[in-house]
């Protein structure tokens, strides 16, 4: 019993960052219906961002709060990843907006690859490994066995700011005018344009908050594994997308959703199987829910416009 808790709260840690990035696919694919493969590579140079600039913070400017340090890396991450998101709109996505289908998919692998590449220039193609950022841990119970129960305290952080963004970006798609010219759009952007909606500018802030959520994603990476590549940004990026696919892309808590199941498949499936086919169970998982429910689980059936 000790074993299955201590999985499950491992389980529902990952799953809240495949969930973050998830969100980030699910909001560009439900408006301008493009899978953006650049979007794990942009977690991956997020998670870069926040190892320099948490070094920067604890070893050359001297803050001693990791708290402090935490937050001020994560607005600077924020910041700096939305800014990468809006260039890559603007330059490799929109100027192909009226092309043929492929050519945004072709254009996102490039800038995947580009990426990739460009990181592994910059800061070598070793692991990063960053020094401890919290270590503390909460012990809730402990077994007959002797085995301990314990919830780190950067497991509630990683899983407390994925249900605060969860909460603040439902809002703003349902409840503010942005997130009302959001729907507009993702239902038909030519008669959105025509009721005075900027398209250009919707898509652009969808682009920025997708990278938004997916630096906060990549600042909980480092912060749980302490370490990065410049290659993390393909497999938690097919994970993501994954996720978002299995919830229904297009809605925000079926990526959430999403991300939590294929987290607890990876971490139940590692603890009582073989580590060598989580993987292979995910996407198993994936095929046989989309035969059932094509949609997803929380998605909606798509409508063919006549």
């Amino acid at each position: 019993m000790e074993i299955f808790v201590q999985q499950l709260i491992n389980g529902l840690t990952l799953g809240s960052i495949y969930g973050l990035i998830a969100i980030g696919y699910t909001m560009v694919f439900g408006i301008i219906g493009m899978v953006n493969f650049a979007h794990g590579d942009v977690f991956m140079l997020s998670a870069f961002i926040s190892l320099i600039f948490f070094l920067i913070l604890t070893a050359w400017l001297g803050i001693s709060s990791v708290v402090l340090a935490l937050f001020f890396v994560l607005i600077i991450a924020m910041v700096l990843t939305s800014l990468w998101g809006w260039t890559v709109e603007r330059i490799a996505y929109r100027p192909l907006r009226g092309s043929f289908r492929l050519a945004p998919l072709i254009s996102a692998i490039g800038v995947s690859i580009f990426l990739s590449n460009f990181v592994q220039v910059a800061q070598g193609a070793r692991n990063k490994p960053t020094p401890p950022m919290v270590q503390d841990v909460i012990v809730l119970f402990q077994g007959a066995s002797g085995y301990n129960v314990a919830l780190s305290y950067k497991q509630i952080i990683i899983m407390v700011v994925t249900a605060v963004l969860l909460t603040i970006f439902w809002y703003v798609v349902q409840k503010t005018s942005l997130g009302r010219a959001q729907r507009a759009c993702e239902q038909d952007r030519k008669m959105a344009a025509l009721l005075g909606i900027n398209v250009d500018r919707t898509i652009s802030l969808t682009f920025v908050i997708g990278a938004a959520l997916a630096s906060v994603a990549g600042t909980m990476y480092l912060l749980y594994y302490g370490v990065v590549s410049f290659s993390d940004g393909f497999v938690p990026g097919v994970k993501a997308f994954t996720a978002a696919v299995l919830g229904g892309i297009g809605s925000l808590p079926g990526a959430v959703l999403g991300g939590l199941i294929i987290g607890l498949i990876e971490t139940f499936w590692s603890a009582y199987f073989s580590i060598e086919y989580k993987d292979v169970a995910a996407f198993s998982i994936l095929a046989i829910v989309l035969i059932f429910m094509p949609s997803g689980i929380l998605g909606r059936p798509e409508v063919e416009k006549v």
